[in-house]
């Protein structure tokens, strides 16, 4: 890039209002700290009451960013203060570009919650380990150590949303809820007329990706499988149940944020849908867990309500959680320096060494910019025989009593989706992944 006004080259189709509203705001910290909470990785800040011990903020850092009247024990204290940690990244090896070595860091990133409501970061450190090589940058930093540091952390989030978030944790899990219920339920089973629709496209769309995306010179490649790996090391059953994710982070209480609350009553709605009966479903729970091992993950089902928060569990996962994580992809990176894909340079080791120029040396060059662009374009994509959240065009419950919760299910969806569109018409940012015409069946693109 000879300057950042060049992007613009790649990024000239498909503009939308938030694809512009991200090219004018990209640098703004209320920006980025909004994006933790309504954009396309919002599962990761932390309620933080006291800062680990490789992060050493100290009170003086951060002073002129909280304000004169609290200080950061009082904030801490209060609740106000948020953590997003990247420890996952330490040690996943990087691709080589263009004939380049790439890089990754395992960035930590302190936010706070101000009074307006607005969450802004006021540290961050670009590794694991401090020290003198690995200094905790401030907003009041020049800016562009500033700008690169929050850079650093975006492409944190870029790899661990694809790797982890996205691929994980919605495709290759739902996977294995679709393999199982193919191949232990009968045809004539409640659960499996129930689940049947949420499975729709799932293995077509993983077989294209490991065919495309994940082979060896694909565009995600390198680094990948040790993501996943260690993802799915961490990975516990109470991050799979939304109200328990959002209950275990502490950001129950946190204001604007508008994934969560859309996400909530999306998850009670589909609770309130399901039900069933324990019998041979236990084959089906245990092929489910062949395959996936996390925490707390029940083996067994001993109760009606165990298998409903099982069975929203799963549906919640392969609709709504993967909306929320892949239809905003391209709104939020087409503006390539807000969502990087590489960087071509190891995180700066000193304070005041960075400029425009050897920033533009950072981000990802021409080619990978319009390759990772194309992609995100693609995978936002609307299908042309698209089936949003409730409905079911195959009739494959005849009794009146699934039929009449059917009808229920979506009369409910079709309220949430109204609440949210009401909502949006005042907001500058329109938070719309969670709105259930925007949400898929299944995990189908």
């Amino acid at each position: 890039w000879a300057k950042l006004d060049d992007i613009n080259k790649v990024f000239c189709f498909n503009k939308t209002p938030i694809t512009e509203y991200v090219r004018a705001h990209w640098r703004e910290d209320t920006f980025f700290g909004y994006q933790f909470l309504n954009g396309v990785h919002p599962m990761v800040i932390r309620r933080c009451t006291e800062l680990p011990c490789n992060f050493p903020v100290t009170p003086a850092m951060v002073a002129s960013s909280l304000g004169e009247s609290t200080s950061l024990q009082d904030e801490l204290e209060k609740g106000n203060i948020f953590l997003a940690d990247y420890k996952i990244l330490e040690g996943v090896p990087a691709n080589t570009i263009n004939g380049y070595q790439q890089y990754i860091a395992a960035p930590l990133c302190l936010l706070h919650l101000q009074p307006s409501g607005e969450l802004v970061p006021v540290a961050i450190q670009l590794s694991q380990c401090p020290g003198p090589d690995s200094p905790i940058f401030l907003p009041s930093d020049s800016e562009w150590d500033w700008i690169l540091a929050k850079t650093w952390v975006r492409y944190a989030e870029f790899l661990v949303h694809e790797a982890v978030s996205h691929l994980l944790l919605t495709h290759l899990i739902d996977e294995a809820f679709a393999l199982a219920t193919l191949r232990q339920l009968p045809m004539c089973h409640p659960l499996f007329k129930l689940l049947l629709p949420h499975t729709r496209y799932t293995l077509h769309i993983n077989v294209l990706a490991r065919t495309l995306l994940l082979r060896r010179g694909g565009i995600i490649e390198k680094g990948t499988k040790v993501l996943m790996a260690k993802g799915m090391s961490c990975l516990t059953y109470t991050s799979l149940c939304f109200p328990d994710d959002i209950q275990e982070r502490g950001v129950d209480c946190i204001p604007n944020y508008y994934y969560r609350d859309d996400g909530l009553k999306i998850w009670s709605a589909i609770e309130r849908s399901g039900g069933g009966r324990r019998e041979a479903v236990q084959g089906w729970a245990r092929t489910v867990m062949c395959t996936l091992h996390p925490a707390g993950f029940p083996s067994s089902l001993q109760s009606i309500p165990e298998l409903i928060k099982y069975l929203t569990m799963w549906i919640y996962c392969c609709s709504a959680r993967h909306a929320a994580v892949n239809n905003g992809q391209y709104d939020l990176g087409a503006w390539m320096p807000n969502f990087p894909s590489s960087m071509r340079n190891p995180p700066p080791q000193a304070k005041g060494t960075t400029s425009l120029e050897s920033y533009l040396d950072t981000i990802p060059e021409v080619n990978s910019t319009s390759h990772i662009i194309f992609t995100l374009w693609v995978l936002c994509c609307e299908p042309g025989d698209s089936r949003s959240l409730g409905t079911y065009s195959d009739e494959h419950f005849t009794e009146e009593e699934p039929k009449r919760q059917i009808a229920a299910f979506q009369g409910r969806l079709a309220q949430i989706s109204q609440e949210i569109q009401e909502r949006n018409k005042s907001l500058p940012i329109p938070y719309r992944y969670l709105d259930p015409h925007q949400i898929e069946n299944s995990t189908s693109i």
